[in-house]
């Protein structure tokens, strides 16, 4: 059976977790030449043929890899069982050994965040890296834990890698760099300056994680919303389906600035036109950019990390 979260009788889950998520963020050792990274599917069936080339590649770059159990397994149809794939990744949670816990996105991430050991893993601080779906995971470790996770990479980013994804690579996971490195330029939506915590990932996984006991935020706090989006999973009027849900739960007054991430290649009239309408209702500073996402570039953000951004000079810092 996968461990789940271990409750005092005196507390309701959502208080719990809501004592731990005010505690302060822990940013886990870096990632260094000859470690071990494990490699995981919470979110969907992975093939052999697909991921092992990707792997390999990993593996050429003078890491370890340590497979899950149940990485290849695919018990209910479109995935492992959950309690299949809770078993791997506390495993991975456990395991002294595992570094770094790398896993690609999918659709059912969320079938895990009760099965999850949030206590180990705050007892033992470690890099947890993915994107797409895999934003459910790492927000709930993050607001759960007290763990920075790392949203922008999964292992298939590394066939073939390219230069900025690899800078990035290094830039979050090996060392901790201050400024962020942006891949060409960024669209002043709204000017303006926020400083807070980063938060985010895929829109459609923030918004189905607001209001939900797995990502309870510090409500005192502020924070920098980051999303990212394609035409292949949302026509326009999807995001702004997700964006206006996110905008009615409970945390949005907290978000002092939007960071949005992609949409398509060519013309993004329409999504820029849509951040505008966002940007002017709620006065926040929002950016664009080609950075992150489900293209090429697949810049990384630390989710629990407290960051400045500058909308008017397009620039990034973490603190």
């Amino acid at each position: 059976m996968s461990a789940a979260v271990n409750l005092p009788t005196s507390l309701s889950t959502g208080e719990k977790l809501i004592k731990m998520s005010r505690k302060t963020n822990i940013i886990p050792p870096r990632l260094a030449l000859g470690d071990v990274i494990g490699i995981v599917s919470p979110c969907d069936v992975k093939y052999p043929e697909k991921l092992e080339p990707c792997i390999a590649e990993i593996e050429k770059l003078g890491y370890k890899i340590k497979r899950g159990k149940y990485l290849y397994a695919s018990t209910w149809g479109y995935a492992a069982s959950p309690s299949e794939r809770a078993d791997d990744f506390n495993g991975m949670i456990n395991d002294p050994e595992v570094k770094m816990v790398f896993f690609g996105g999918g659709e059912v991430g969320n079938e895990v965040l009760p099965l999850l050991d949030y206590g180990a893993a705050k007892a033992n601080p470690k890099i947890y890296c993915s994107y797409s779906d895999g934003t459910s995971i790492l927000n709930a470790l993050t607001a759960n834990s007290g763990i920075v996770t790392y949203h922008g990479q999964t292992p298939r980013t590394f066939l073939p890698l390219s230069d900025y994804n690899a800078s990035q690579f290094s830039a979050r996971l090996t060392r901790n760099d201050r400024m962020f490195e942006k891949s060409g330029d960024w669209i002043t939506i709204q000017g303006g300056y926020a400083e807070g915590i980063m938060i985010g990932g895929y829109t459609q996984n923030i918004a189905l994680l607001s209001g939900s006991p797995f990502m309870p935020l510090d409500l005192s706090k502020r924070y920098i919303l980051f999303l990212e989006d394609h035409e292949w999973f949302s026509v326009p009027a999807a995001v702004a389906r997700y964006l206006e849900h996110i905008s009615q739960s409970e945390f949005f007054p907290c978000v002092d600035a939007l960071i949005f991430g992609q949409y398509r290649n060519g013309d993004q009239s329409d999504i820029t036109e849509l951040l505008r309408r966002f940007a002017a209702r709620h006065s926040l500073p929002v950016v664009k950019c080609d950075d992150f996402g489900h293209e090429n570039n697949n810049a990384i953000f630390p989710i629990g990390m407290m960051a400045t951004l500058d909308a008017h000079k397009q620039k990034l810092t973490f603190l």
